[in-house]
């Protein structure tokens, strides 16, 4: 197992500490469940690259689609798993996943906004735990090509390609916000402040632009390439203009808290708060997420995902606040994880997900399936109740 672990952000508090006897028991038992499954599932999907499970089995996107920006999490799941166990099976197919991923790695058109969602789980995770300068070299390949994307006009990173005709030259989304540290641990690495200014400049846009004053979050918002001004916002994969997808508030809460996380900007963390606060006020009453929170009240779609992202970035907010404040985060976070581990995770050894009803977009004709970052994202959060958790971002 690997003993080196470079430049981790820091928490005031100890997450397993400040949970309690009950909750940290609950932790370890959950996370003995996910081991014992995962170690059957990592042996039979060696050499895939998964997205979602077809009649319980992983699929494989290494030749669908290797761009795809999913495709680093399994490797993600692998690295958590080889720093907490230890056992091999998992490094040797975090590795496989990295090094395929170099095909995208030389592809203009498969390069994006979500590099960090693909090499800071594989690559860069890697580099943290002792390995080399390959590794590295792939991370920091990636962090240019998203400082590539910089638009100084209005001061924010592109988020999709086009065809080529700029159509959406404007376009940023709230979901870079998780791809900022990236372009953090670039800087951290070679101390060139041009990664650091990149995504500070980015974090204070989508403070003004993206969290509502209600700390609801728009998924797309529109500027003019040329002038940097503000076009309008998108609904993109949530209800529709003005609603409140619940992935994106997810990604808004996580990727302010890591913002802070890595500047110790005092205003990132009062946004991550903000965009918390509106999160946990909208639970339902069963501790299951909707699509999105402004969906009709005849509509009952679910994603499991944005509760396991959401829970993440709760205990990253508790982690650095005192009682009673930091309490407030503790219980929501623990209460949709075991709301997910009571009635949307699948433990049968012969499925290969975790994770239940997760969704990609509201208007997507396929809803509540297995997706691979759902799977990520609660391992993750529930290492960081353990205190196994590397810390990949």
């Amino acid at each position: 197992m690997g003993e080196i672990v470079r430049n981790q952000a820091v928490r005031y508090y100890s997450l397993p500490e400040c949970i309690g006897p009950e909750a940290a028991a609950w932790a370890e038992e959950v996370a003995g469940k996910i081991k014992a499954k995962l170690l059957v599932v990592a042996e039979r999907s060696q050499g895939k690259v998964p997205f979602t499970t077809v009649d319980g089995v992983f699929d494989d996107w290494t030749e669908k689609n290797i761009s795809w920006w999913t495709n680093g999490f399994w490797g993600g799941m692998m690295w958590q798993l080889y720093h907490a166990t230890g056992e091999e099976i998992y490094r040797r197919n975090a590795l496989e996943l990295e090094e395929k991923l170099d095909r995208n790695l030389m592809s203009a058109a498969g390069m994006d906004h979500d590099s960090g969602f693909k090499w800071l789980t594989t690559a860069v995770a890697d580099y943290r735990l002792g390995g080399g300068e390959v590794s590295r070299n792939r991370g920091l390949l990636a962090a240019d090509n998203l400082a590539g994307r910089f638009n100084p006009a209005g001061r924010f990173l592109r988020a999709w390609n086009d065809n080529g005709d700029g159509s959406r030259a404007g376009w940023a989304i709230v979901d870079c916000m998780m791809n900022l540290p990236l372009l953090y641990w670039a800087y951290e690495e070679i101390k060139d402040p041009r990664f650091l200014q990149i995504a500070t400049m980015h974090a204070d846009t989508a403070q003004k632009y993206f969290v509502r004053e209600d700390g609801s979050a728009n998924h797309i918002v529109e500027f003019d390439p040329v002038t940097g001004d503000f076009v309008r916002t998108h609904g993109g994969q949530g209800y529709g203009e003005g609603s409140s997808w619940t992935r994106g508030q997810s990604w808004a809460l996580y990727g302010f808290v890591l913002s802070y996380l890595h500047t110790k900007e005092e205003s990132y963390l009062n946004t991550a708060k903000r965009v918390a606060n509106y999160f946990i006020a909208n639970i339902p009453e069963s501790g299951l997420i909707p699509v999105d929170f402004r969906q009709p009240v005849d509509c009952s779609l679910e994603d499991s995902t944005a509760a396991a992202i959401a829970s993440c970035g709760l205990l990253e907010i508790a982690g650095q606040l005192e009682e009673p404040e930091r309490g407030v985060y503790l219980r929501a976070a623990l209460r949709l994880l075991r709301t997910l581990e009571q009635k949307r995770c699948n433990w049968d050894l012969s499925c290969d997900h975790l994770l239940e009803k997760c969704t990609s977009a509201f208007h997507d004709q396929k809803h509540e399936f297995a997706l691979i970052y759902g799977d990520y994202f609660f391992l993750e959060a529930i290492w960081k109740l353990t205190g196994e958790e590397l810390f990949i971002w």
